[in-house]
């Protein structure tokens, strides 16, 4: 059943989140839905596709696939339900509901609609369970709790690091030293990142490493990720009513007025006008 919001006049937020999924009636119907095996191994069918994981792994549907359980050994799972239209609905009043194709996340959206059924289910290294299983324990918690009158924003700041995540591991998901030093900054940029941090994870000395980075992504490692954080940030300004100094905590800048500082630098406006400039609104 979707929640409702008492902070918001009881509006329906069209959003499910099940702590002990069963797998027997997914996908659900106008659904993208997400699932994190946490224990076990399952055989399935996904669309006359069979398929063989063991966890931890997480599956990524839309309600137009097709999901056959075969054989299961003692498994554990916890799924997250959300509409296609979750992130692109905002609220500026008690009373009204706005709707804006502006507003359409990118982020991992793609991970719902692959052409390919293996591409749909993503393996999880160590490093990357603990950290999905942190937000989705956050996704939960919010879902079930609605600990105060942003409890939707901070879901939509967590799933947007969850899908975010899977999409990046999908595109780099060799264990080169240029993907390690990736998966190092997208599962820990939230946090106080150095540079002898990554080149330690990546097993490569900071010349060598900033040159790898410099071909692929055209910017040294500490440039590119100052473009992540901003990246996400603009996410959160977009999608969120949270203030500037959240959004700035939630993506690794240690002070609201350095992030304003460097998102002013990189973006050509400041972090309120980008978020005002982003938002056009039709009414729902």
């Amino acid at each position: 059943m979707p929640e409702i919001d008492c902070y918001k006049k009881n509006r329906t937020v069209e959003i499910e989140f099940i702590y002990n999924e069963k797998l027997t009636d997914l996908p659900y119907k106008d659904r993208y839905s997400m699932i994190l095996v946490t224990n076990g191994s399952l055989n399935f069918i996904l669309n006359n596709y069979p398929i063989k994981r063991k966890a931890p792994f997480m599956i990524c549907l839309s309600s137009k696939d097709h999901l056959t359980i075969q054989n299961e050994d003692i498994f554990a799972a916890q799924s997250f339900h959300f509409h296609p239209d979750f992130f692109n609905t905002k609220r500026f009043s008690d009373s009204d509901s706005f709707f804006s194709n502006n507003l359409k996340i990118k982020m991992g959206m793609s991970l719902f609609t692959k052409e390919k059924e293996e591409d749909k289910v993503h393996t999880l290294t160590g490093k990357v369970y603990s950290k999905i299983y942190e937000w989705f324990f956050i996704v939960g918690s919010e879902t079930y709790a609605h600990s105060d009158e942003l409890w939707v924003c901070r879901l939509k700041t967590y799933l947007v690091k969850v899908l975010d995540l899977l999409d990046k591991l999908s595109i780099y998901n060799e264990s080169s030293a240029i993907n390690l030093a990736l998966e190092y900054i997208h599962v820990n940029y939230a946090e106080k990142i150095l540079m002898n941090d990554i080149t330690k994870y990546a097993h490569l000395n900071r010349v060598s490493l900033n040159k790898l980075f410099q071909d692929l992504c055209g910017n040294t490692a500490m440039g590119y990720l100052m473009e992540y954080r901003l990246t996400m940030a603009e996410n959160l300004l977009i999608h969120t009513d949270m203030g500037l100094n959240e959004i700035s905590r939630l993506t690794g800048f240690e002070y609201d007025t350095y992030f304003i500082k460097q998102f002013s630098k990189k973006r050509n406006m400041s972090p309120t006008q980008f978020r005002k400039s982003s938002r056009e609104f039709g009414i729902l």
